[in-house]
């Protein structure tokens, strides 16, 4: 890892993509793939950066081993997170609500006085429990409960809990960036998404524009970064892949990938890089 760009790449998020909140040691960021050593310190450094530039700053402290997954809560709380997530496990699987909820428990308690959300992504743990299911009696097990990163295309599933929440006790942030202007239409909160680090200017001018509202426009900025992910996708898009991508727009060296993933080609950074620039959007750019 490399600790040393973590300031230049706040300050581009801040200045440039105008993203002042941060989800740390998550997918795009690689977090299972790294050892607990370094997702502390990566932990430390984002809070240490972003200390009076940023509004929050997330940790992801989800792990297959219930007692690293507690040491990571126990050390976000004490670095000063703004809040924690976890994934369910996805060797050793829930089956069922109370599992899952169990295991969120043991984590949650661990850090008293954080937020705590649940990190929803299906496509990679395999974990399908709706979390319109996770959501009953959860907050009496998990006080600290405060919402859901939900990265899954079930918009049911989503616009259930969302009227559910009719207090607005939760957040529920969307995390499938190509469909995010469907979620908000429902009721999402706001998203987490890997396209933000690079397309976060355009994407707030897309919730500025839905929330006027002038729906034409916000679907002119959806209909645009859909067009672009369309094109990377049919490449092969993954986290290598979007590396590469916020590389070459922001200038950051984002470093290759840590195996099993390999490094973006050649051939695809060319090809993406064109079809980004290709894109005229509303705003000018």
């Amino acid at each position: 890892i490399n600790l040393s760009v973590i300031q230049q790449y706040v300050d581009y998020l801040v200045s440039e993509q105008n993203v002042k909140n941060i989800f740390v040691n998550g997918t795009t960021g690689e977090g299972l793939s790294l050892n607990i050593q370094e997702r502390k310190q990566l932990a430390e450094e984002w809070v240490c950066q972003g200390k009076d530039k940023l509004d929050h700053v997330i940790v992801h402290v989800g792990a297959l081993s219930l007692p690293e997954s507690q040491e990571l809560a126990r050390h976000a709380a004490a670095i000063g997170a703004s809040g924690i997530a976890v994934i369910a496990p996805f060797f050793f699987k829930p089956t069922r609500k109370d599992e899952l909820i169990a295991f969120l428990q043991k984590v949650a308690s661990e850090a008293p006085a954080v937020p705590f959300y649940y990190y929803h992504i299906p496509s990679l743990t395999g974990v399908k429990i709706r979390v319109e299911e996770l959501l009953d009696g959860i907050k009496e097990r998990i006080p600290t409960f405060q919402g859901v990163k939900f990265s899954d295309r079930d918009l049911l599933d989503l616009a259930q809990c969302i009227h559910r929440n009719e207090r607005k006790q939760l957040a529920f942030l969307y995390g499938v960036d190509e469909q995010l202007l469907s979620a908000l239409a429902i009721g999402a909160d706001g998203a987490v998404g890997s396209t933000y680090n690079y397309l976060g200017r355009k994407t707030n001018l897309m919730l500025q524009a839905f929330a006027k509202p002038d729906l034409a426009l916000a679907r002119k900025y959806q209909y645009l970064t859909g067009e672009f992910l369309n094109f990377v996708i049919k490449l092969g898009f993954g986290v290598a892949q979007t590396k590469a991508v916020m590389t070459f727009v922001s200038g950051i060296p984002m470093g290759p990938p840590r195996l099993p993933l390999v490094d973006a080609s050649e051939e695809f950074i060319i090809k993406a890089k064109a079809k980004l620039d290709s894109i005229v959007w509303p705003d000018g750019d």
